[in-house]
C-alpha cells in the first residue's frame, strides 16, 4: 500500500504529461523562426554528420551550443525527420519537470504541496504551451533550475560530504545549461547567488575544495563542446559564438525590439492563472519551513525578469526561466488557502476576468474566420494579411466552442478553489486548459497556419530533394531549408564558390564575421541568384507587399500567387 502511494503521483503526472504534451504534437507545421531554425540545424547534423558545429544552410551557426540539437537529432534518428520529432525533447522535458517539482515539493512540505506545485505549473498557459514546442528554453530552464536547486542545499548544508556533492551537481547542471544555450546559464546562477548574499547578509563562504568541485564538474561537462571544438578546429567558432552573445545583450540583433515593460506583461498574462495567484506571495514574509527556498525563488524570479528587461533583444521566451520559481510561489499561496479565500472577492474577480479574456481569444479567432472573414478583409489595411486571408480554408463550423469550454473550466476552477478543494480545482484547470490546447492545436492552429505560412511551406515541400536553389526575398525564413530538405553544396556548385568569394570580400571591411558582415554576404548571394551565372534553376518566394524588386527583373518568371506569398522562377539557360 505504501509503495502504491509513493508510485501513484509519479505515474499520474507522467501520464498527464505524455497525454497533454505529445498528443497531436506533429499535426501542425513548425513555425518560423525558432522552431524551424532549430529543427533544421538538427536535421543538418544528421545529414552532414557534423555534431559539434551547429549549422544552418550548412554554414556555421554560431548563435547556439549543440546540446539541444543533439537531443533533436537523436529524436529524428529514432522517429524520422518530422514536426513530432522536433518537439519530442521538450515534451519529454515537460514530463520530467513535473516529476522533479513534485519530488522537491513533496520532500519540502509533503505530498499535498507536491501535487499543488506540479498541477498549477501544468495548468498555466505558457508553461503548458512551451513543452509542446520545438524551442531550446524548456531544456535550458530545467538545467538552470536544477543548478540553483543544488546551490541552495550547498549553501545551507552543514555536512561536509553533502556540500561537496551539492557543489558537484550544481556545476554539472549549469555546465549542461551552458552547452544548451550559452553562458547566460552561468550568469543567472552567479547573479542569483550574489543577490542572495546581499539580501541575506550571510557570512557563509563556499570552501575552496567545494568551489573546485563545482568548477571541475562544470568544466567536465562544458568540455564536451568547448574543449573538443577548440582542439579539433581551433578557437574561431567559439570566438564568433562569444561575439554573438555580446551582440545579443547589447543590441537587438534578432530584430526584436519591445517596450521596457514587455516581459512583465508576458509573464503576468501568459502565465495565467499562476501569475495572479502568486502575486500576494511577493508581499508576504516567507513561511518558516520553506522560508529560505522561497527567498531563493523570489530572487531568481526578479534576476531573470530584470536581466531580460535590460537586454536589448526581447523575445517572449527569454523570460521563461521565471515560470518555475513563479509556480513555486503560486503553490505556496494555494497551499495556504483557508476560509479567508472564500471571501477574497478581488482574486475571484481577477481569475474570472482574465480567464474570460483568454477564453475570448480561443473563441474569437475561429469565430471570425468562420463568420466574418470578408468583413476583416475590408477593414484591414495591411496588404499581406489581406492577401493571406484569401486562402481557401475548410472550417468544420464548431471550432469556436473550445474557447467556451476553457471558460467553463475556469469557472469550475474558481468554484472548487472557494470551497477549499484545491486539488480538485487544479484538475479542473488542467483538463480545461489541456483539452482546449489539444483540440485548438488539432482543429484550429493548422487552419490559421494555412493563412500565415501554409502556401509557402506547401511550395517548399514540392521541391524536396530536388537539385534547385530556393530562397526568400523581402523576409527572413528558415522554412525553405527544412521543408525542401536542402542538401549541402560542394566545390562543383557555383553557389558554393560564390559564398567563399563573398565572405572574403566581407572580411576586408570587417574584422570579425558579425551580423553586419553576414548580411552583406547574404545580399551579394541574393544578387547573384537574381542575375549571376547560375548553374541550377532558382526559385524565389516573396510576400505580396515586398515583391516589387522581383517583378522588375526580366530574368525572373512569375509563377503564381497564393495567399500572401508570390512565387517566381529563374531558369538555367543551357548553351549548346
Amino acid at each position: 500500500m505504501k509503495a502504491v502511494k509513493i508510485i501513484l503521483p509519479y505515474t499520474v503526472l507522467s501520464l498527464l504529461g505524455i497525454f497533454f504534451f505529445m498528443t497531436f504534437n506533429g499535426d501542425v507545421h513548425l513555425f518560423d523562426w525558432d522552431e524551424i531554425n532549430f529543427a533544421e540545424s538538427s536535421r543538418e547534423m544528421l545529414v552532414s554528420e557534423n555534431f559539434f558545429q551547429v549549422q544552418i544552410n550548412f554554414e556555421p551557426f554560431q548563435e547556439k551550443p549543440p546540446l539541444f540539437f543533439w537531443l533533436q537529432s537523436l529524436s529524428m534518428k529514432l522517429f524520422g525527420v518530422s514536426e513530432f520529432s522536433a518537439r519530442l525533447p521538450n515534451a519529454f522535458t515537460g514530463v520530467l519537470s513535473l516529476l522533479i517539482i513534485f519530488k522537491i515539493g513533496d520532500s519540502m512540505k509533503g505530498s499535498r504541496f507536491g501535487w499543488i506545485w506540479s498541477l498549477i505549473y501544468l495548468g498555466s498557459l505558457l508553461p503548458h504551451l512551451y513543452y509542446k514546442s520545438g524551442i531550446i528554453d524548456p531544456v535550458f530552464n530545467l538545467f538552470i533550475f536544477l543548478g540553483i536547486y543544488f546551490v541552495i542545499f550547498w549553501f545551507d548544508s552543514q555536512d561536509f560530504k553533502k556540500r561537496f556533492k551539492y557543489s558537484f551537481f550544481s556545476g554539472f547542471f549549469i555546465g549542461l545549461a551552458v552547452i544548451t544555450k550559452g553562458p547566460v546559464g552561468l550568469l543567472l546562477l552567479l547573479l542569483t547567488v550574489v543577490v542572495y548574499r546581499l539580501i541575506n547578509r550571510t557570512k557563509k563562504m563556499f570552501k575552496f575544495n567545494e568551489i573546485l568541485s563545482f568548477i571541475v564538474s562544470f568544466s567536465f561537462v562544458s568540455f564536451f563542446w568547448f574543449g573538443y571544438e577548440t582542439i579539433q578546429n581551433g578557437p574561431w567558432f567559439l570566438i564568433e559564438f562569444i561575439n554573438y552573445q555580446i551582440e545579443l545583450f547589447s543590441q537587438p540583433v534578432a530584430g526584436h525590439e519591445q517596450p521596457i515593460y514587455y516581459h512583465f506583461v508576458v509573464v503576468l498574462i501568459g502565465c495565467f492563472p499562476m501569475s495572479f495567484i502568486a502575486i500576494p506571495r511577493f508581499f508576504k514574509s516567507s513561511e518558516s519551513n520553506a522560508a529560505n527556498f522561497e527567498l531563493w525563488m523570489k530572487i531568481l524570479f526578479w534576476v531573470v525578469l530584470i536581466l531580460f528587461t535590460i537586454v536589448s533583444t526581447k523575445i517572449v521566451h527569454y523570460s521563461s526561466m521565471t515560470y518555475l520559481p513563479l509556480s513555486f510561489l503560486a503553490a505556496l499561496e494555494l497551499n495556504s488557502y483557508t476560509n479567508r479565500f472564500s471571501s477574497n472577492f478581488w482574486m475571484n474577480l481577477v481569475l474570472i476576468f482574465f480567464g474570460l479574456i483568454i477564453s475570448f481569444i480561443f473563441f474569437i479567432i475561429p469565430y471570425l474566420a468562420l463568420f466574418h472573414l470578408d468583413f476583416i478583409k475590408q477593414v484591414i489595411e495591411d496588404n499581406f494579411i489581406k492577401a493571406a486571408l484569401s486562402v481557401d480554408v475548410h472550417w468544420l463550423g464548431y471550432e469556436y466552442v473550445f474557447g467556451i469550454f476553457y471558460f467553463l473550466a475556469i469557472v469550475l476552477f474558481v468554484y472548487f478553489l472557494n470551497r477549499k478543494h484545491i486539488i480538485t480545482s487544479l484538475f479542473m484547470l488542467i483538463f480545461g486548459l489541456g483539452l482546449t490546447v489539444l483540440f485548438f492545436g488539432k482543429y484550429v492552429l493548422p487552419k490559421i497556419e494555412m493563412y500565415t505560412q501554409g502556401p509557402a511551406i506547401d511550395f517548399y515541400e514540392s521541391f524536396k530533394n530536388e537539385n534547385n536553389y530556393i530562397t526568400t526575398v523581402g523576409f527572413k525564413s528558415y522554412a525553405h531549408y527544412f521543408y525542401s530538405e536542402i542538401n549541402p553544396l560542394n566545390v562543383e556548385d557555383s553557389l558554393y564558390l560564390k559564398r567563399i568569394q563573398f565572405k572574403k570580400e566581407a572580411m576586408v571591411n570587417h574584422s570579425v564575421f558579425n551580423q553586419v558582415a553576414r548580411k552583406e554576404v547574404q545580399s551579394k548571394v541574393l544578387t547573384w541568384l537574381k542575375s549571376g551565372a547560375i548553374d541550377r534553376d532558382v526559385y524565389f518566394v516573396s510576400r505580396t507587399d515586398r515583391n516589387h524588386l522581383l517583378d522588375r527583373n526580366k530574368n525572373i518568371e512569375f509563377l503564381f500567387q497564393k495567399g500572401g506569398f508570390v512565387f517566381y522562377k529563374r531558369k538555367l539557360i543551357k548553351i549548346e
